[in-house]
């Protein structure tokens, strides 16, 4: 019966901690880790905006992409900012970020356009995921200028891509 008590009192006093953080060099590595995925990956060749000559404009980071893809039936959209910023990631989670990346659908519901990889993100590893999301989390909050999808190419006000899907025009 004691035993049980001690088993009991060391749970009790276990759930009773607060959850730690990781320590500084644990974070420092998950972090270095997600910048590595984030650039492998390749997130800025979406979600940078560019400049004129189309070279990312400089200290802009990940604050949304300024050519759009034109998604047949579906209409243009542009990719997200992806900074804490209110315009982009600013109240989503951790856990709001990885749901997002495997699944591609936004905490609100919101259904990502299909260029957006969420397939080869759902197949990451969770660790890989945890790092991507402290990366994001950590980057500083960049404005961006956020574009609203369009269903009418001819009323983009910004250069898009044109996708063709698979089996189109056959």
């Amino acid at each position: 019966m004691k035993t049980i008590a001690r088993i009991a009192l060391c749970a009790a006093a276990a759930l009773a901690l607060p959850v730690m953080a990781p320590r500084a060099g644990e974070q420092s590595d998950r972090l270095a880790r997600g910048a590595y995925l984030v650039s492998i990956m390749d997130c800025a060749g979406c979600h940078a905006p560019r400049g004129p000559g189309g070279a990312p404009v400089p200290g802009a980071g990940l604050s949304g992409g300024t050519v759009g893809f034109e998604i047949p039936g579906l209409g243009v959209f542009w990719p997200s900012n992806l900074t804490p910023h209110a315009s982009g990631l600013a109240g989503w989670s951790e856990a709001d970020i990885i749901r997002t990346l495997r699944t591609g659908t936004a905490p609100d519901g919101l259904v990502l356009a299909p260029v957006m990889p969420f397939p080869a993100y759902a197949a990451m590893k969770e660790d890989d995921l945890v790092a991507i999301a402290a990366y994001l989390r950590s980057l500083e909050p960049e404005a961006g200028t956020a574009q609203e999808p369009v269903a009418d190419s001819s009323a983009a006000r910004l250069p898009f891509y044109r996708v063709t899907l698979p089996g189109a025009g056959q």
